[in-house]
């Protein structure tokens, strides 16, 4: 007791010393987890997300609006475009900093070779609010999607592809795992782990340089997700994918992204193929989403042909 009271009121020069140098260390700790929780929300709650609010009756395709269920949460609505009737239904998964209005041209290409196409928007991105988790919850909302399409009385409920970039390549990688309707697979820059894209994101902010925010960052983005703290990441139980087709993409323009894509790609069972692009996915001209959509569409026709399941 007699030492804290030094501290807390000091007489002597080492016990100022001490004190002084004790509130310093208190700042800094203080300092560094503000900076750190800062950053941390401005990852997880992207101000460039955007309400998509479209008017289906002119938008091409004929979308139809379709809604789920997630246990826990208020319904969920998503675009419905409707292809060969009984044939396979694609999933399309935008990625972070993103919405289901960027990835239309996409839905089209597909929607064009007769498949059926679904999108919707992830949780803290577009029409959804909330806080993104960069994948531990978007997964189950992904799951909730495929049960609830596969209900339908106009698509083939044991087939599925999914195409997702980033965070959606994350989530479609996770689904893949479990559903045994997931029949092929695309995945675009994706990581292995929510907590590696923190880590991506604190270093791009260039805030890395200050000492220990990016454990503080960490720290704080397992606390959240404090529920999730058992998950693996998704290369650890990629052997779940044996037999269905994987496409990889990696982008040159996200040098540690693709080296995510390519750790996941390694340890991933066969079949599978990868591609290096220039440009990831959002940063691409007309005529190179164009070239990047066909090959989408191509590898869905091998892999996964829009046949009627009411065809004899």
């Amino acid at each position: 007791m007699a030492v804290l009271s030094e501290l807390r009121y000091p007489t002597t020069r080492p016990a100022k010393v001490v004190s002084a140098l004790l509130a310093i260390i208190l700042f800094g700790f203080v300092s560094v987890a503000t900076v750190a929780g800062f950053l941390l929300y401005q990852i997880l709650k992207p101000t460039h997300s955007t309400a998509s609010s479209s008017d289906l009756n002119v938008m091409m395709g004929h979308p139809i609006p379709f809604s789920f269920s997630i246990t826990g949460q208020p319904e969920r609505e998503g675009w419905f475009f409707p292809g060969l009737r009984g044939a396979p239904t694609i999933v399309v998964c935008h990625g972070y900093l993103s919405q289901r209005v960027d990835v239309l041209t996409l839905v089209s290409a597909l929607q064009d070779h007769q498949f059926n196409v679904f999108v919707f928007d992830f949780l803290g991105h577009g029409s959804t609010p909330g806080i993104t988790t960069l994948g531990y919850h978007e997964t189950a909302e992904l799951e909730a999607a495929v049960q609830s399409l596969s209900t339908r009385n106009d698509v083939d409920p044991k087939r599925f592809g999914l195409w997702g970039v980033n965070l959606g390549g994350f989530v479609a990688l996770e689904v893949a795992a479990s559903d045994p309707r997931v029949g092929a697979l695309v995945v675009d820059n994706a990581w292995d782990d929510p907590r590696d894209m923190v880590q991506i994101e604190v270093k791009r902010s260039g805030l890395a340089v200050i000492p220990y925010v990016n454990r503080f960052s960490d720290w704080g983005f397992r606390l959240m997700n404090y529920r999730f703290r058992s998950q693996q990441p998704i290369s650890l139980h990629l052997a779940k994918t044996q037999g269905i087709p994987k496409l990889f993409i990696q982008s040159d323009d996200r040098p540690q992204l693709a080296d995510e894509t390519w750790k996941i790609f390694s340890r991933a069972p066969e079949p599978k193929q990868l591609v290096r692009d220039r440009l990831s996915y959002s940063e691409m001209t007309d005529d190179d989403r164009h070239a990047y959509e066909n090959q989408i569409v191509n590898f869905f026709l091998q892999n996964l042909p829009p046949v009627s399941r009411t065809n004899p």
